[in-house]
């Protein structure tokens, strides 16, 4: 009997399963996080991450697509997974991730729900296409604006895009349709192979993207001398924000993506019992 005490988190609707492996102890096959992410037969999530021991940080971070795999950058995920850490006792939070080191803070915390900001790596100038722009945020995005945001095949075109040519390891495609004070965005994502509630690295694809497009929906200020832009991001999940200092050459500094990260519930499950 495999007895795995494992946690849920939700960041806007983007739900994850978490596992304490400071000890290295827990070693998962690609079968077992695809079943403990299914909906019907496991937890249900969009996908499992670790946290782990670092010798070069305070932890690290180990993100597993729900299809099994390991998987690129999350950025809800590595929200959650500072909750998460913060209820494991945590008080510092830089942490490594596949796409290299970041830092978050830990904005407010009351009972199993927090704020949490999290900083994003930088991101080199986004690649214009004549239907949309690809972007480097952790994880690869493509961006592309719609009218009638809430009637649009996601689904059909999500998959047809995700599979495009142009991006040989595939990609995550956001649709966003821009408003007077915030944007609003749909995501497929890969490895989930479905539309998701919500997409921090492609919250982050689609305030950057924007703000290269022209669009005009953000708030200026300046902190330290340097002026930052902040886009407010409707996913179907709930808010997030992203902000940033853009850089004259196109590309992006200093990005931080913040949002909720809420503690669904915690649990024992028996591995052996998945599979019978």
């Amino acid at each position: 009997m495999r007895k795995l005490h494992v946690y849920k988190y939700q960041g806007a609707g983007n739900d994850f399963v978490i596992l304490d492996n400071r000890s290295g102890a827990v070693n998962l096959t690609p079968k077992e996080i695809n079943r403990l992410c299914d909906r019907r037969f496991g937890i249900g999530a969009d996908g499992l991450m670790t946290l782990c021991s670092s010798d070069r940080a305070d932890f690290e971070m180990h993100y597993y697509n729900s299809d099994g795999p390991e998987g690129t950058m999350c950025g809800n995920g590595g929200r959650c997974l500072v909750a998460f850490a913060a209820l494991m006792g945590f008080e510092r939070f830089e942490f490594v991730a596949c796409d290299g080191p970041h830092s978050a803070e830990l904005l407010s915390r009351q009972g199993d729900k927090c704020i949490v900001r999290l900083k994003m790596r930088d991101v080199e100038p986004p690649v214009r296409y004549v239907d949309g722009w690809h972007l480097e945020t952790g994880s690869t995005h493509f961006v592309q604006w719609v009218d009638n945001l809430a009637s649009f095949d996601v689904a059909g075109e999500g998959k047809r895009l995700r599979w495009d040519p142009r991006f040989p390891r595939g990609a995550n495609v956001n649709f966003v349709e821009p408003a007077a004070d915030r944007l609003y965005i749909r995501t497929y994502e890969r490895g989930v192979e479905a539309e998701t509630w919500a997409c921090g690295t492609g919250a982050t694809a689609s305030a950057l993207a924007s703000y290269a497009h022209g669009e005009k929906c953000f708030v200026r200020s300046v902190e330290n001398g340097a002026e930052r832009i902040k886009f407010v991001v409707q996913a179907l999940g709930g808010l997030l924000s992203v902000d940033f200092i853009a850089g004259e050459d196109g590309s992006f500094h200093d990005v931080w993506l913040t949002g909720p990260a809420t503690r669904v519930f915690e649990t024992d499950i028996d591995l052996d019992l998945l599979f019978e």
